[in-house]
C-alpha cells in the first residue's frame, strides 16, 4: 500500500469549518488571503481560527496568496502560525525562491493544468519550491484563480513523474475523491468549493465525508 494520503481543506473562514476539518482528521487547513474570494479571511481572522487548536489532529495552517507583496505575507504571519505558503498567482520561480528565503517557510506553487503541455512548467519551479499543487486552469471568464469547481483530465497524470511532492485539486468532492486518488496516485488532495453548502460557506458533513473517502481510497491504493 502507498503512503498515507494527505488531505487539505481549503477556504476555511469560520469556526464551524475549522472544527469540522480538525475533527475529521484533515492534515491541513487553508486560509485564503485574497480579498476578492468569497472564502477570504483577514490575518486577524485566520489567527483566531488557528488558535482554536484542534480536536485530535492539529492541522497544519496553509496561507494561500495570489501575487501578494512581502508586506501582505508578513502581516498574515504576524497573526497566523502558517506552516506553508501556497502561491496561487503568476509568481515566477525567482519570486518563489525569494519568498522561501525571506520567510523561512516551505512554498507550494500552484500550477494550472489543462493539457500535457502545462506540465513543462514543473521543471523551472522544482528547484525552488517544496511542493506543487496541480489544479484545473480557471474556465474562461472566471474571476478567481482557483475554487472554481472544475477538474482537469486526470489521465494526464498517468505514469507521469512529478519532481516534488504534490497535491491534486480541482473540482474534488466526497463523491469523486476516491476515484481521483486511484486514477492519479495523488499523495495528497485538496478541496474547497466541493465542500460548501453555499458559495464560501463550508458544510461540516461534506468535510467529514471528504476526509473519510480520501482515507478509504488509500486503503485500496
Amino acid at each position: 500500500m502507498a503512503g498515507r494520503v494527505q488531505v487539505k481543506v481549503c477556504g476555511i473562514n469560520d469556526a464551524e469549518a475549522y472544527d469540522a476539518a480538525s475533527r475529521a482528521g484533515a492534515d491541513m487547513v487553508g486560509f485564503v488571503f485574497y480579498p476578492p474570494s468569497p472564502r477570504g479571511v483577514t490575518p486577524e481572522q485566520a489567527g483566531a481560527l488557528a488558535a482554536r487548536g484542534g480536536t485530535g489532529r492539529r492541522p497544519l495552517c496553509v496561507g494561500l496568496f495570489v501575487d501578494a507583496s512581502d508586506e501582505e505575507i508578513a502581516a498574515a504571519l504576524e497573526h497566523a502560525p502558517l506552516g506553508l505558503l501556497q502561491l496561487h498567482g503568476e509568481e515566477t520561480p525567482e519570486r518563489c525562491a525569494a519568498l522561501r528565503a525571506r520567510f523561512g517557510l516551505p512554498v507550494m506553487k500552484v500550477l494550472g493544468i489543462a493539457t500535457a503541455a502545462d506540465f513543462a512548467r514543473l521543471d523551472a519551479y522544482a528547484p525552488v519550491v517544496d511542493r506543487f499543487l496541480l489544479d484545473a486552469k480557471p474556465p474562461p471568464g472566471a474571476s478567481l484563480p482557483g475554487g472554481n469547481a472544475v477538474s482537469f483530465d486526470w489521465g494526464l497524470l498517468a505514469g507521469r513523474a512529478i519532481p516534488r511532492p504534490w497535491m491534486l485539486a480541482g473540482g474534488l468532492t466526497p463523491v469523486n475523491v476516491a476515484a481521483a486518488i486511484r486514477a492519479t496516485g495523488a499523495p495528497a488532495v485538496d478541496a474547497s468549493s466541493g465542500l460548501e453548502r453555499t458559495r464560501g460557506v463550508k458544510d461540516p458533513v461534506l468535510i467529514a465525508s471528504f476526509v473519510a473517502q480520501a482515507h478509504a481510497a488509500e486503503a485500496v491504493g
